[in-house]
């Protein structure tokens, strides 16, 4: 935050008995706040101050919500950190609230368009790109250097097709490839192959050996449109006598889709036909009062105007799931989110490990104390709107409005699993600062902190640090956010990440055992 001599803080809701610190570099011991209240402690940026003094046992609220049970005494003015709170149980997943169903009826927002590409089955894409898959890692490196071919000789002639990218990754072969839980990589790799900013041109580099194959991976049935040509170069087929061979077959095979792309033109679509995948990364505890609540403006916004938004991070919502299950749109979406929860708490447990492996140290260093705090805030993305379905690890989403996809909270691991859901836009926020970005969907970055935005600033899209400084109020901020959205599908502005071509790796999220 810009520096300042007034002592600011920031108390969530009215019965929380801690607030966050605003002012950059934190407040010494002695300060007093506009409250009256006299620091007793030294408290760090973005850490929590006791606004009340706190018996031994007592709840720490913040949120409105029990983050944590006090350790000792906590008098009133100190700093309220990590190693003072008890971690709360988790809620019961048997005794969650599951309404009847719970419709938002916000009035919907009409005449707002974006300008994307429209594929055969109705999806639309904010980019246009080829994507080259690969169902196993023995041909990664293969495909990587015909990639570098391919943008150097082939894509300059194709103007329209925004990118090449291969689909690499470490699976395929030496896995147990019927095993409970490995439905989730091999959905994950077909439905990345189907997101829509690939164009409905997808094709397959396999080996030939490997335990997935082409047809399981991407069978042609998923495929209507190529059904009656080739979409898959097979390494070792007899026909491929030379490394130079394999190359040029690859190349042969992306030429074709090239021109397939390339004759593909922005058409104006209704806002509807987005789809947005929400996540966090390198969170704060500005991350609950400033970007996430100005992110969920925004996703109400677009859930208004008709369009798909999809959270995910099931770590980061399981302990805020009894608000979650509140929102759900039916009882059977409620079942669906319990299930989802349900299934990660068991593995966690087969890994010997729970919940409380989640924060970071960064997370920590942020100001929260733990993951229940660091959940309350994680939801605020959600917004408000009720939930209209929920979808397992690596399944494409195939109904609109606010959505849970469920996936680990990894940014690699999330990006590629909102990636094979069908999101064509990410809106990505942070705290503590990450290059992160991805080849396949812009990434939009939002900043907690102005003091972040204002030293990255060639990485950070959107500052919604002001809220916490009083220059700008959520509302105003999500609205920002939610123009951009329609400026950066359409092409109209790029992201930071795109302008730097800073694109992590796809991450399989792969839950069966490895032979």
């Amino acid at each position: 935050m810009r520096t300042t001599s007034q002592p600011r803080s920031i108390q969530v809701h009215a019965s929380d008995n801690v607030a966050i610190v605003v002012n950059e570099g934190g407040l010494p011991a002695g300060t007093r706040l506009d409250s009256g209240l006299v620091l007793r402690d030294g408290i760090p940026e973005a850490h929590k101050v006791a606004l009340t003094m706190i018996p031994a046992g007592a709840p720490v609220i913040r949120y409105g919500v029990t983050i944590g049970y006090a350790r000792t005494e906590i008098p009133i003015g100190s700093w309220v950190h990590e190693g003072l709170l008890a971690l709360p149980e988790a809620p019961a997943l048997d005794e969650l609230p599951t309404q009847e169903g719970v419709r938002t009826q916000s009035a919907p927002l009409e005449g707002f368009t974006f300008e994307g590409y429209v594929n055969d089955d109705g999806t639309v894409g904010t980019k246009n790109i080829l994507g080259i898959s690969t169902t196993v890692q023995c041909v990664s490196a293969t495909v990587e250097y015909a990639v570098k071919r391919i943008k150097a000789e082939l894509l300059p002639k194709y103007p329209n097709v925004h990118d090449v990218i291969a689909i690499a990754h470490l699976y395929g072969c030496g896995v147990a490839i019927d095993a409970p839980g490995s439905e989730i990589p091999i959905r994950t790799l077909r439905n990345l192959s189907l997101n829509p900013n690939l164009g409905g041109a997808p094709m397959v580099v396999s080996l030939g050996c490997e335990k997935l194959q082409p047809a399981q991976m991407l069978p042609s049935s998923t495929l209507p449109i190529l059904s009656s040509q080739p979409y898959v170069v097979r390494l070792q087929d007899d026909a491929h006598r030379s490394f130079g061979d394999m190359v040029q077959a690859i190349m042969h095979m992306a030429e074709q889709r090239l021109v397939q792309l390339n004759a593909r033109r922005r058409q104006v679509r209704p806002a509807s036909d987005l789809v947005v995948g929400l996540q966090c990364g390198g969170s704060d505890a500005f991350s609950g009062v400033t970007a996430n609540p100005a992110v969920g403006y925004a996703a109400d916004l677009l859930v208004r105007a008709g369009a798909t938004v999809m959270f995910s991070e099931v770590t980061e919502v399981r302990d805020a799931i009894h608000l979650l299950t509140a929102r759900a749109a039916t009882p059977q979406v409620a079942k669906d989110l319990i299930r989802e929860m349900a299934w990660y708490d068991r593995y966690l447990e087969r890994g010997s490990v729970d919940r409380s492996a989640n924060p970071t140290p960064g997370n920590k260093s942020g100001g929260l104390a733990n993951i229940v705090e660091k959940a309350l805030g994680s939801i605020a993305k959600a917004g408000t709107s009720s939930i209209s379905g929920v979808f397992g690890p690596g399944e494409r989403i195939n109904c609109k409005g606010l959505v849970f996809a469920a996936t680990p909270a990894s940014d690699f691991v999330c990006g590629t699993l909102q990636l094979a859901a069908s999101m064509n836009m990410h809106v990505f926020t942070t705290g503590r600062g990450t290059p992160y970005g991805l080849a396949m969907a812009p990434v939009i970055k939002v900043s907690s902190r102005t003091a972040l935005a204002e030293r990255w600033s060639d990485l950070i899209d959107i500052d919604a640090g002001t809220i916490a400084t009083g220059e700008a109020s959520i509302p105003q901020v999500g609205e920002a956010i939610f123009h951009y959205i329609l400026d950066v599908a359409s092409g109209r502005k790029k992201t930071c990440a795109d302008y730097w071509g800073l694109h992590n790796e796809f991450a399989l999220f792969n839950p069966a055992p490895i032979t």
